[in-house]
Parts: C-alpha cells; sequence; structure tokens
C-alpha cells in the first residue's frame, strides 16, 4: 500500500488513467505478462490473467451501461454489435495506444524480442487486466470512471456511426415502406482531383428523393439518404 502523494513508478500511468492506485502493486501485476513470469519465476508476482478475466466483464458492464445511456431508443442486438465493436481487440488496444501501454508492460525477452510491446493481443489483454486492477483496488464507481475516461473516444465514434449511417436506415425504412431499394446517382462532380466536389440525387422507384453534395462519393451519399429519410419520417409526406 502507497500512501497518499507518494511518487510511484506508475505516475504517468496514473495521470493518463485518471485513477492513483492506493495499492501499487495491483497495478504492477495488471501489467506483468506472463512471458516475464516464466522467465523470472519470481515467487512474490502473478502474471495478469486473473485480473484481465475480471476486467473483461466489468469492462463489458461500463461500455453496456455507458451505450444504454447513450443510446435510449436502441435494440438489443444493435446495442450488442456497438459493443462488440468497441471491446473487441482491435478496440481495447487502439485504446490502449493512447496511454502508450505497451513501454508499462513487463514482458518476458523472446516476447520482447518479438514485437510483444505493439502485439493487439497484448495491449487489449493488459487494458483488461488494468480495468480489473483498478476494480479490485477502488471498486466498481473507480473503474467506471477509467473505462468511461479511456474509452470516450470510441463511444464518440459509435455515436457518430449510428448516427450517421443515413444509407442503412434509408435501405431498412424504404423496403419496409415502399418495398423499394434506393438508387444513388452521381449527378455531377467538380474542383481537381484533390480536392472533387460530388453532387449525388437518391431516387426511389423512379422519383426523386434527395440530393446533396460531399467530398467524397460516400459522403455525398450519406447526405442525400439523410434528406431522403426525412422525408420518408415527415408524417405529411405521402
Amino acid at each position: 500500500m502507497i500512501a497518499p502523494g507518494r511518487a510511484t513508478p506508475y505516475a504517468a500511468l496514473e495521470e493518463r488513467l485518471g485513477y492513483r492506485f492506493r495499492d501499487v502493486s495491483l497495478c504492477q501485476t495488471a501489467l506483468t505478462h506472463k512471458s516475464w513470469l516464466n522467465e523470472t519465476h519470481d515467487p512474490h508476482r502473478s502474471d495478469n490473467e486473473r485480473f484481465e478475466f475480471l476486467g473483461d466483464a466489468v469492462l463489458a458492464l461500463v461500455v453496456s451501461d455507458l451505450l444504454m445511456k447513450q443510446f435510449p431508443t436502441h435494440p438489443e442486438g444493435e446495442l450488442s454489435k456497438t459493443r462488440a465493436a468497441i471491446v473487441n481487440e482491435a478496440g481495447l488496444a487502439r485504446v490502449a495506444e493512447w496511454p502508450v501501454l505497451g513501454q508499462w508492460i513487463f514482458l518476458g525477452r523472446g516476447e520482447e524480442q518479438a514485437g510483444g510491446r505493439q502485439k493487439r493481443s497484448i495491449l487489449s489483454d493488459s487494458l483488461e487486466a488494468l480495468i480489473g486492477a483498478v476494480y479490485i483496488d477502488g471498486g466498481f464507481p473507480a473503474a467506471y470512471d477509467v473505462a468511461h475516461h479511456l474509452f470516450e473516444p470510441l463511444l464518440a465514434d459509435a455515436e457518430v456511426a449510428a448516427g450517421r449511417d443515413f444509407k442503412s436506415r434509408l435501405q431498412e425504412m424504404s423496403q419496409a415502406r415502399l418495398q423499394l431499394a434506393p438508387t444513388y446517382i452521381v449527378v455531377s462532380q467538380q474542383g481537381p482531383d484533390h480536392d472533387k466536389t460530388f453532387e449525388v440525387a437518391i431516387t426511389l422507384g423512379g422519383t426523386e428523393y434527395g440530393r446533396a453534395q460531399g467530398k467524397s462519393k460516400k459522403e455525398a451519399q450519406q447526405n442525400a439518404a439523410a434528406l431522403a429519410l426525412a422525408l420518408l419520417e415527415d408524417p405529411g409526406h405521402k
């Protein structure tokens, strides 16, 4: 146990986490990969696999709660897909890059030479273990705050993706209401190759439902789909 205000070897990491460990040995365990323990045989240390198991469960609960609050009308299926995209190996490794977690992990020489500090699997497992360590040290409120702090960028991306995937939403709505699939037509493109502006029209059954511009065809299609959605969702539209 460390006294308040006392410097620890992990002070810089704690600052990035937004959390100060009361028991610094928990942080150390969370950062100990089994390859390091296999080589050192330190009887006073444990690897981070049990913490990883716990952190995985804590993180799933935190992210589920945050998504429920962020998307109050989304069905369970969409929430599950969004959560899976956030807490998968790639998402965890992406989050781990922000506190540069790789530099803190205790690795064996073989794993070190094999580029272990950049491996997604090691980074994601260590991040989960760190969340588990925070949970043990400070309880669920502390783990919730740390996870929210670390995953806020991914949650923001999820909100943008959910709110801006107008093409998918239009596809579902147009087929359900009109039994028609939308058609996207590039009406024009202007400007030099490095700075083009595209204009796209969207039609349903030969009738135009929206026309919009964008800096790419994909962006223009999304913008046009948003207009078509607004028209279809208008109670006064026939």
